[in-house]
């Protein structure tokens, strides 16, 4: 029987990306977007910020007080969200 990875779970990147969808729009607005990459072994969401949201110096704000929070909203298991 295999090991349980995250980054493997369908339903578990399903709903992180819903919770991507909900911050999303706002994120569009300002230029921006942002892309699942993978999630860790101890449940670290990373994300790839695109368009403006790469280069905002308000960008680390952004994850932590907006994507952050969706994220945990839909997932509460998640650790942390971290931009690579």
């Amino acid at each position: 029987m295999s090991e349980y990875t995250p980054n493997a779970d369908p339903d578990l990147r399903q709903r992180i990306e819903e919770g991507l969808e909900s911050i999303r729009p706002y994120l569009i607005a300002d230029g921006g977007e942002v892309r699942l990459l993978r999630i860790t072994e101890d449940m670290v969401v990373e994300l790839k910020l695109l368009g403006a949201c790469g280069t905002c110096p308000m960008s680390t704000m952004t994850l932590r007080a907006g994507i952050e929070q969706a994220l945990r909203h839909a997932v509460p298991q998640i650790t942390r969200v971290e931009a690579v």
